[in-house]
């Protein structure tokens, strides 16, 4: 009902305190905390979102455009070549990764290096980049 405190409330605020280990910020709705402590326990279990979609959602929070953040929008089925001391190599994006011989890795970069043996960006590596485009 409008205008009255929802009875709710004080079960969704120390599930907030619970979760989170801070009260929450005044004026959150109940509907809100709920499903903010419902996806930190499903991320507690699972293991919340791949470090790629982090580092994505964090470049647009700073004002990156959507189409320049991330991996470039790399789809699952989509393939990377790239030549490094006379051997081409094909990179395979799955959904989670990227495979490449036959293995699994997380990231572009752990795959730079394996080819590389030193600390490579990988889209860089892989020419995913303007800098790296424009650059070499």
């Amino acid at each position: 009902m409008p205008g009255k405190p929802d009875p709710d409330r004080p079960r969704a605020m120390g599930a907030w305190e619970e979760a989170f280990g801070s009260p929450p910020p005044p004026y959150l709705s109940v509907a809100f905390m709920c499903k903010a402590v419902a996806y930190e326990a499903q991320c507690k279990a699972s293991g919340g979102l791949p470090s790629s979609v982090r580092r994505s959602l964090r470049q647009i929070a700073e004002g990156k455009p959507v189409a320049d953040a991330g991996d470039g929008g790399l789809r699952s089925g989509s393939h990377l070549v790239r030549e490094w001391n006379g051997r081409t190599y094909q990179v395979e994006v799955v959904e989670g990764g990227y495979r490449i011989d036959g293995k699994d890795w997380a990231s572009l970069s752990a795959i730079a290096k394996h080819i590389t043996g030193t600390t490579w960006s990988g889209p860089r590596f892989f020419g995913l980049t303007r800098r790296a485009a424009s650059g070499r």
